[in-house]
């Protein structure tokens, strides 16, 4: 029985995931484009590389801007989360050995340690936002019942793998909980908020090349 449990996760329903993953995420991708063009027709004459690259580089180091620096605490812990969130299970071992088991390919790995601690600091990262939805007026004002379910998605194949890799009672159950959610969560990234991550270079390049090259100022 479990046999067969892990026959469905590890084979179809990878491939259900990263079919959604990708297909989706272009689709996002050319939609956005089309609605960009009906809009505003004349968005990819504001385009420039070079004021484009500007933004982005700039928006992506830690404590860069006004905004940043005048709430030190959650751009800390959004920078750390997201650095962790990714690098976690790009480098992770486990990983690497069932992509070279399937497709003969492999590339750098962190060590356990590592891996383990990173795990650790999402997990406190995600316990860190759902409390501030919580308590802050102002983020709770804005919080809606989808945001929970997102912060859910994110946790649980963290919580359920470091739960599985410690061997801790359960967890066979907690390795299947860590598969499905898993390939859950890179499923739904292209329709929902967290597909910010697909279109974040495109919409700051936007910007910074408006805010650059037309108006001739910062955008922080």
């Amino acid at each position: 029985m479990m046999h067969d449990i892990y026959h469905i996760i590890l084979g179809p329903m990878v491939w259900a995931a990263f079919i959604l993953f990708i297909g989706g995420s272009l689709y996002r991708l050319v939609a956005m484009w089309r609605l960009s063009e009906r809009k505003d027709p004349g968005v990819l004459v504001y385009m420039n590389f070079y004021y484009a690259m500007r933004s982005i580089l700039h928006w992506i180091i830690p404590f860069s801007n006004r905004s940043m620096q005048k709430h030190p605490v959650i751009t800390a812990v959004a920078f750390v989360f997201h650095i962790c969130v990714i690098v976690t299970p790009l480098f992770l071992f486990a990983h690497i050995i069932l992509v070279k088991e399937s497709w003969d390919i492999s590339w750098w790995f962190m060590p356990d340690k590592i891996a383990d601690a990173m795990t650790l600091i999402v997990i406190l990262s995600c316990v860190f936002f759902l409390f501030r939805r919580l308590i802050r007026p102002e983020v709770r004002y804005l919080t809606t019942a989808s945001d929970y379910f997102l912060l859910a998605f994110v946790a649980v194949p963290f919580v359920s793998g470091f739960w599985a890799y410690h061997q801790w009672p359960g967890y066979n159950l907690a390795m299947i909980f860590h598969i499905l959610s898993g390939e859950l969560l890179l499923a739904v990234i292209p329709f929902s908020r967290l597909g910010h991550m697909l279109f974040f270079p495109f919409t700051r390049g936007y910007m910074g090349s408006e805010f650059g090259a037309v108006k001739r100022a910062k955008d922080w």
